[in-house]
């Protein structure tokens, strides 16, 4: 009996991943074949397979149906290239149309069967008209995927403010849960056009450093609260975390001091943790 192996594949270099079954012997990097919800298509191995008995599985996964040839690879570079001018004529149609939508990407199947165009729009958009001629001129069945300004943005790609291609569409396989609170968290100005990214929304860049800022806020004092600075009661008006000072407010005014200048009581300020003083 052949050894069933769990093998993820990715179908973009910042996709996400999923998974498939297989008894093929296949490598991390191998190109394969598999069915998914909208057919064949050409994927990637991920990482080296795993014993898919060592997972908890509660739904049977697809099998992948064989190891890519190069006939499928030819015939997926081709299908890049006719997207490319499908998408060039489905704009065209669409101009034709008096609908709000704004095509963003095309994608052929593997086996050409289905084309995908994806699109954004601030409205509901009534395609059936549309969908007939589509379906006449590309001959094959026709997808329209609404998407939003982050899977946009992913799709196209761009530069960020940082000067370095966009994180969604060069290494985060899925979006981060990103809120207004991590920009507090990490003591920024809460201006939405600077915390923002070129998608429109906050950027994903605010979840990486979030958690060593919650992390290291335990070992400083609460703003608001007050300390002993050379002997005297002061109150902290703000932190520096990146470098160790805190913010102070004496009688000659407003001063930045080291961290270790000031005495405080932890257990009564950010050193709690589960109810239990954290030791620093």
């Amino acid at each position: 009996m052949e050894e069933i192996k769990l093998a993820s594949v990715k179908f973009k270099s910042a996709g996400k991943i999923y998974y498939f079954s297989t008894n093929l012997k296949l490598k991390k990097d191998d190109r394969v074949v598999v069915e998914t919800a909208r057919g064949l298509e050409l994927g990637e191995i991920s990482q080296e397979l795993k014993d898919i008995s060592e997972f908890n599985l509660d739904t049977e996964l697809k099998k992948i149906v064989r190891k890519a040839t190069k006939k499928d690879i030819e015939n997926y570079q081709k299908n890049v290239k006719d997207a490319k001018q499908a998408l060039v004529t489905c704009k065209e149609i669409v101009s034709r149309y008096d609908v709000n939508m704004q095509l963003t990407n095309c994608e052929y199947t593997l086996d050409k069967a289905k084309v995908i165009f994806m699109y954004t729009s601030d409205d509901r958009v009534d395609f059936r008209e549309l969908l007939k001629e589509l379906a006449v001129v590309f001959k094959c069945r026709i997808e329209l995927r609404q998407i939003g300004p982050r899977d946009k943005a992913k799709v196209i790609g761009g530069i960020g403010t940082c000067g370095l291609p966009l994180c969604c569409s060069t290494l985060l396989g899925e979006f981060n849960g990103v809120s207004i609170n991590m920009a507090k968290n990490q003591m920024l100005a809460i201006n939405i056009e600077k915390i923002s990214g070129a998608c429109g929304r906050l950027m994903c860049c605010l979840k990486y450093e979030d958690e060593i800022y919650s992390l290291e806020k335990e070992r400083f004092p609460k703003i608001g609260s007050h300390v002993k600075y050379q002997d005297k009661d002061v109150k902290v008006t703000g932190l520096n975390v990146i470098n160790d000072l805190v913010k102070i407010e004496t009688n000659n005014g407003i001063v930045f001091v080291c961290l270790d200048e000031i005495k405080f009581d932890k257990n009564n300020h950010a050193g709690k943790k589960n109810g239990k003083p954290r030791s620093h």
